[in-house]
């Protein structure tokens, strides 16, 4: 996997951090008599896992959530464990999450392309921006110090909505409700770097960005000291609710929100452990589930960095904060498949049955044992709280045939020869293949975007080349030793980037087109000359503890498939289902339907009303539920980016720029064009009925909808001829 940290700087470097177990309060103090959640539910704990699985990696080894019995019979045996979700595009952390957290697709969000992106500049060159940053921020170009750097251009904001606003928050319904929100690790709803969310939030001239500056010389991006304002400041915070004592602290900030739909005035918040921690434990020191105390690399207590935030130290911060009397919490778990250890941005890259990847989903399963034991005997149970466990995305596995044959990692374990993806410098390898020298940079990855220099149109001949080229692309596979045809499986410019919601009210972040490879890939580009040999551009690194062999960002199903987990008052006691079709847009407006919030926007998600009581859902859904689910489903299937619109403009788009025909090109793209257009109007359309059912008790005409659905039906049949071709 490529993780939360995959792209840093000095300043974003992260340190250690801690959480706590001795000391618990027999039951969970209560967050303040003001907060206000319907169909009897006291607590949220939403759990965000990072490339964890269902699905099985190799069918004799059992899935991350096999191995992890406590959680996986905790949800089959109190709720709805849903196997059928799926991601958005680009299939990576930051984008998953912030997809599942907000209910919107990338392009209503800013982030479709992560865990960092590329922009374009005024001189027609890009630079990379960074994906993680605080809600508020402006785009983090992570050049620097200082920050933001003499060179960025583009000062959007980082988490920019269709309106070139800052999108809506995911904690706002619940403070206004009168319930605080606690954040941990969690995507962008804290701070994730110290470069440009400390002067976002605390001012450039704050103690604590003077602390950031006191550790880090202007001029390189080496730290002077052991830096501990990582520790201090990022990845823990309490959104809370008004006249919420935990923000009577001095060190909680104003938190502000200046383009919420309604306004948001009168709210504070509290960030990083150095000012959360006294709050929640105002004894002793934070530790993890076992009672460790946890430091960073250099000795600081605090934050432990994305990559160490662990099952036994996340929950354990999540348990710490319910007691303290947080009832809405938010936590995110780094992924069990790479070995992370207690210095940041680790990445020994496990296969699937390898000891290490066993031993660690041992300790999540343990965790999540003492975590629910210990909610139990706070009284936070399925009868009071609403529980959420999802996932970012899927994976594949790049790596060898496991020994010895039939392994199954538990009772015998699995070893490979080579792990790792085949890293290939796109830039050279069209240079040598076609002697095509034109210019570009790339943000890496399995489904690497392209920019092309100077930011020409999408018809530009320089393009159009380049296009045809990449859909042309062969190598000198080193895992099998042939010469691999098809690398590339499928082609979208700024046209079908479009459809997919990978464009966003930033012109400067689209790319000139994006090429989605063969799962084994892994591309990045480079300004050298032609290849010497085929391995000098595409070849398997050595594994060290910066090894990468998960792979995901792409369109494969086994990346594209994820699962959701539902417990809590009014969720139906399913078991495990896969009989309808999800993705992350729909987990927020059903946990807002099973709790009686709303958000002040209108999610591009849907209520999944399948996996509620009939008590949690409105009047009008109850009344029209047959038709109604009908709907959502043919809703899905145009607007999702992994439903049957999608897929298949996304095949005919692959066959416009792969045409060396003007003609093909040129119709081809009209008509993505057009039926993109009408699938747009149609989606707002239905959209308003979906949701004005479930949260304005609204209903439409049993007339109305089946017309929907029949022009669902038709846009469905004209992509799929154009697919067909």
């Amino acid at each position: 996997m490529r993780g939360r940290t995959a792209i840093s700087s000095a300043a974003a470097l992260v340190g250690l951090a801690a959480s706590s177990f001795a000391g618990v309060p027999a039951t969970a103090t209560s967050s303040a008599a003001g907060c206000q959640l319907g169909n009897g539910i006291k607590h949220v704990i939403y759990v965000q896992f990072d490339n964890t699985h269902f699905r099985r990696d190799n069918p004799n080894v059992p899935s991350d959530l096999e191995q992890m019995p406590n959680l996986l019979n905790f949800i089959r045996n109190n709720g709805t464990l849903q196997t059928n979700d799926h991601t958005v595009l680009i299939s990576h952390t930051a984008t998953g999450i912030l997809s599942s957290l907000t209910g919107v697709y990338p392009d209503r969000m800013g982030q479709p392309v992560s865990n960092s992106f590329r922009y374009f500049t005024p001189s027609g060159t890009s630079r990379t921006g960074v994906s993680f940053a605080y809600w508020t921020s402006p785009l983090y170009d992570p050049a620097g110090p200082p920050f933001p750097p003499a060179g960025q251009t583009d000062f959007t904001h980082e988490m920019i909505n269709e309106n070139g606003n800052i999108a809506p928050a995911p904690w706002v319904p619940y403070t206004r409700a009168g319930c605080s929100v606690g954040s941990v690790a969690t995507a962008n709803t804290i701070l994730e770097n110290t470069g440009i969310d400390i002067p976002t939030v605390f001012g450039p001239t704050s103690a604590e960005a003077a602390q950031v500056n006191a550790e880090y010389d202007a001029s390189t991006t080496t730290p002077k000291t052991a830096p501990k304002s990582q520790a201090d400041f990022v990845g823990i915070g309490i959104h809370c609710a008004q006249g919420s004592a935990l923000c009577k602290s001095k060190h909680a900030r104003p938190d502000t929100l200046p383009d919420e739909p309604g306004g948001y005035s009168g709210f504070r918040a509290l960030f990083g452990a150095k000012y959360v921690n006294p709050v929640i434990k105002p004894t002793g020191s934070m530790t993890d589930l076992s009672g460790n105390v946890i430091k960073d690399q250099f000795g600081n207590v605090g934050f432990p960095g994305f990559d160490g935030m662990e099952a036994t130290v996340s929950l354990s911060w999540t348990a710490q904060m319910q007691e303290a009397g947080v009832p809405v919490t938010y936590a995110y778990i780094s992924d069990a498949h790479d070995g992370h250890g207690n210095a940041g941005n680790i990445h020994f890259a496990y296969g699937p049955g390898e000891a290490g990847y066993v031993q660690q989903l041992r300790d999540y399963d343990a965790a999540f044992g003492t975590f629910f034991n210990r909610l139990a005997a706070d009284g936070i149970n399925k009868s009071n709280t609403l529980f959420v466990f999802t996932v970012d995305e899927g994976d594949h596995f790049a790596g060898d045939t496991p020994t010895p044959a039939g392994c199954d990692g538990v009772t015998v374990a699995c070893s490979y020869n080579r792990v790792g993806e085949i890293n290939g410098d796109l830039r050279r390898m069209i240079r040598t293949q076609f002697g095509d020298t034109t210019a570009f940079s790339v943000h890496a990855d399995d489904a690497p975007t392209v920019y092309v220099n100077g930011n020409p149109v999408r018809t530009d001949p320089a393009v159009r080349k380049l296009e045809q080229e990449s859909s042309q692309l062969s190598w000198l596979n080193p895992y099998t030793g042939t010469v691999e045809n098809g690398i590339t499986q499928a082609l979208a410019d700024p046209v079908e980037e479009r459809t997919l919601h990978m464009v966003t009210a930033d012109p400067n972040r689209t790319p000139t087109f994006t090429l989605f490879a063969d799962p084994n890939w892994f591309f990045f580009a480079t300004g050298g000359g032609p290849c010497a040999t085929p391995a000098d551009c595409a070849f398997i690194p050595a594994r060290t503890n910066q090894s990468f062999a998960w792979n995901h960002g792409d369109i494969q199903d086994e990346i594209a498939s994820t699962w959701v987990g539902y417990v809590g008052p009014d969720i139906r006691q399913l078991g495990q289902t896969g009989a309808v079709w999800t993705d992350h847009a729909d987990v927020r407006p059903t946990m807002m339907a099973a709790l009686g919030l709303n958000d002040d926007y209108q999610q591009d998600g849907r209520v999944v009303s399948q996996f509620l009581e009939t008590g949690a859902v409105s009047q009008a859904m109850r009344q029209g539920n047959e038709t109604l689910l009908r709907l959502g489903a043919a809703y899905k299937q145009i607007m999702a980016s992994f439903g049957q619109f999608s897929h298949d403009t996304l095949v005919a788009s692959t066959r416009a720029l792969a045409a060396t025909d003007a003609n093909t090109y040129t119709s081809i793209e009209n008509q993505i064009m057009s039926l993109t257009n009408q699938r747009d109007r149609l989606a707002s359309e239905i959209r308003n009925v979906l949701y004005n059912a479930a949260f304005n008790n609204q209903s439409a005409s049993e007339q109305q909808m089946e017309s929907l659905i029949a022009r669902a039906n038709a846009l469905l049949a004209r992509s799929g001829a154009l697919a067909a071709g």
